[in-house]
């Protein structure tokens, strides 16, 4: 009857439905000598499953922590540094520093009119390369009509 009670019990522990008691009754069971020879093969599960139960850590775990460079400083530092650099590099104007104004509006005007020429032309050449686009539209229409050629073949075809 003992047997049949180890038994079920196995079958119990292997489906993970056996209580504290129930495994403390396999632990014992196969603590001792004499066990079923069908049942050898759980002897050394349940053998290091005792021994491991009464191993204990025995290191000292450190509750300090160790003190961690903060790399934030380093980095304010940096920008402090750069900031300082751009400020000491950029020219102090000065008032009668000469800006590059024209005294004449007809000089004035004239080199705004040769600046905008100059960005027209720019602008210009590379609005000639979308020139294609208008021979694009014109495939896409007669792609269009494939598909009309394509409905009528399905009527047809019915």
């Amino acid at each position: 009857m003992a047997l049949n009670n180890i038994e079920n019990l196995l079958e119990k522990y292997e489906n993970g439905e056996t209580s504290l008691k129930e495994e403390q009754e396999l632990r014992s069971y196969f603590s001792q000598g004499t066990i079923a020879p069908h049942l050898e093969m759980y002897k050394p599960m349940f053998a290091y499953f005792s021994i491991n139960q009464k191993e204990t850590f025995t290191k000292t775990v450190p509750l300090k922590s160790k003190k961690i460079f903060s790399y934030k400083w380093i980095s304010v530092a940096a920008v402090a540094v750069l900031l300082l650099g751009f400020y000491f590099s950029m020219p102090v104007f000065q008032e009668d520093e000469d800006l590059g104004t024209f005294d004449d509006p007809i000089m004035a005007y004239n080199e705004v009119v040769k600046s905008l020429e100059l960005i027209s032309n720019s602008l210009n050449k590379g609005t000639e390369k979308l020139g294609y686009l208008d021979h694009l539209d014109s495939g896409i229409s007669k792609v269009g009509y494939l598909s009309e050629m394509e409905n009528k073949t399905k009527i047809i075809f019915k």
